[in-house]
C-alpha cells in the first residue's frame, strides 16, 4: 500500500471498475424510485433511465424510452398534489414497462372525472406519438403496480427491440 500523502487521491480497490464484469441482462432490469414533484425531476428521470438502460445493454431503445420517461415525469409532476411521484422501470418478456404515479386521486363525480381525464390526455400528445411510432401501447389507471392506491397512474408498453418499449405511468 502506498504511503499516505496529504492531498493524494488513491483508487479504492473495492470500488474500482472492472472491465471483465458482464453487465446485467435486460431481464434483471427492475427499478423503482421516488422523485420530488418539482421542475428538475423530469431531467433526473431521463438521466437515470438512460443510465439504467445502458447498464442492462438496452441502448437501442434508449432514445424512445427516455422521451417517454421525460414526458411522463413532466406530466406526473404537473398533476401531483403531493411533493413526490413514484417511478417504476421493469423489463419482462422482451418488453419494458414504465410506470408513473402522481398521487392525484381519481375523481368520483363523473363530470369531474371526464374533465380531468380529458385534460390529462391533452397533456400527453407527444407521448402518444412516440408510443404509436414504437408500436407500443399506453393508458391510465392502476396496472398492478405496488403503488396501487397512491393515486392516478400512466403507463406505456413496447416490445423491447429496435426502439420499441413498454412503459406505464
Amino acid at each position: 500500500m502506498p504511503a499516505l500523502v496529504p492531498g493524494a487521491v488513491f483508487a479504492c480497490p473495492v470500488l474500482a471498475e472492472e472491465s471483465d464484469v458482464v453487465p446485467p441482462s435486460p431481464d434483471m432490469l427492475t427499478y423503482s424510485f421516488t422523485l420530488p414533484g418539482g421542475p428538475a425531476s423530469p431531467r433526473i428521470a431521463r438521466v437515470t433511465t438512460r443510465a439504467v438502460l445502458h447498464g442492462h445493454g438496452l441502448d437501442d431503445m434508449a432514445d424512445a424510452v427516455v422521451q417517454v420517461v421525460g414526458e411522463l415525469a413532466a406530466y406526473a409532476c404537473r398533476f401531483t398534489p403531493r411533493d413526490e411521484v413514484y417511478v417504476s422501470l421493469r423489463y419482462r418478456e422482451g418488453a419494458l414497462r414504465v410506470v408513473f404515479y402522481d398521487g392525484h386521486r381519481r375523481h368520483e363525480h363523473p363530470r369531474l372525472l371526464a374533465a380531468c381525464d380529458a385534460r390529462r390526455r391533452a397533456a400527453l400528445r407527444v407521448l402518444g406519438c412516440v408510443v404509436r411510432a414504437c408500436e407500443g401501447s399506453g393508458g391510465s389507471g392502476r396496472p398492478g403496480s405496488p403503488a396501487v392506491g397512491r393515486g392516478c397512474g400512466r403507463w406505456c408498453l413496447g416490445a423491447g427491440l429496435g426502439g420499441t418499449w413498454v412503459g406505464s405511468a
